[in-house]
């Protein structure tokens, strides 16, 4: 289960050594925003020495490199691939036209380092620039790499020059909403993950379990963590309860028992196909 990714500064050895332990599905080592300018190098560096230094991956170490539009991407890649990052988060795409242009490096730099094809994965944070909202839809048919799609809130609204990304309720502006809703949608299309993106308020447990619990009502399967205190909550939403579970295997056997029949009832309901869909797709989640 890829539920939580938290994303941690590359340059910081004490924050990295922490965020192993801290029950993360999947650790995000961050060379673009969270790593100043003048210490991009130490910070490629730090991070192809942690990933050296972790052959067992539990959690997934995955780097969230520059944009390919800066000379920053290539001496990330060049500096870390050898090292075996589990996957790459790629910001600021403008479509999928960009995941195959990543995919194209890392084959050259798997190859260069005796490392097998394709291994390496990509997670594009893809509603990041004016450009990119008008192309969610070219994810679909999934490149090989692709394991999901995630969304933010922060470079748009400043690529576009608005000044805010909520209401004065506090609510996504329909800019927002309209990212995050793109963002699943073409994730589905695609038929990969949906990652919601992060909650800022990191002291506000009670938002965060309400703003993750509403994602995952909505399709998403996993969500973005800047801080360690929010990997627990984030964990226990996304994971599917044992009743979940229980209701969807006796969905999923009571299709499979009557295989000529597009509609049966259960407990009282009417079950059809969508519900089986959806059955089917969370017991995946589960790993079962």
């Amino acid at each position: 289960m890829m539920r939580s990714w938290l994303f941690v500064p590359g340059d910081s050895e004490a924050k990295q050594t922490k965020a192993v332990d801290c029950g993360a599905d999947v650790i995000i080592l961050d060379l673009e925003d969270s790593v100043a300018e003048s210490a991009k190098p130490a910070g490629r560096k730090r991070v192809a020495e942690f990933l050296t230094a972790r052959t067992v991956r539990k959690p997934e170490l995955w780097v969230r490199i520059n944009p390919l539009s800066t000379p920053h991407a290539l001496l990330d890649l060049s500096a870390i691939v050898a090292a075996r990052p589990d996957g790459i988060v790629l910001p600021k795409p403008d479509s999928a036209a960009d995941v195959v242009t990543l995919g194209h490096y890392l084959e050259a730099l798997e190859a260069q380092a005796g490392l097998q094809p394709g291994a390496i994965r990509v997670l594009p944070i893809a509603t990041e620039t004016a450009g990119a909202m008008f192309a969610l839809g070219t994810y679909a048919p999934a490149h090989p790499r692709l394991a999901g799609l995630t969304w933010g809130a922060e470079d748009l609204p400043a690529a576009i020059g608005a000044s805010t990304n909520r209401t004065e309720t506090g609510a996504f502006t329909d800019l927002c909403r309209l990212a995050r809703t793109l963002c699943v949608v073409g994730a589905g299309a695609a038929g990969v993950a949906p990652i919601e993106t992060v909650y800022a308020g990191f002291k506000d447990i009670d938002g965060l379990r309400l703003y993750a619990a509403q994602g995952r009502k909505e399709g998403f399967v996993g969500m973005m963590a800047i801080h360690p205190a929010q990997v627990p909550v984030i964990n226990e939403v996304f994971a599917p309860s044992a009743e979940e579970i229980a209701y969807a295997q006796q969905i999923v056997a009571a299709f499979a028992a009557n295989p000529g029949l597009g509609t049966i009832g259960i407990g009282g309901k009417m079950i059809d196909m969508p519900h089986l869909k959806q059955a089917q797709r969370l017991l995946r989640s589960a790993g079962l």
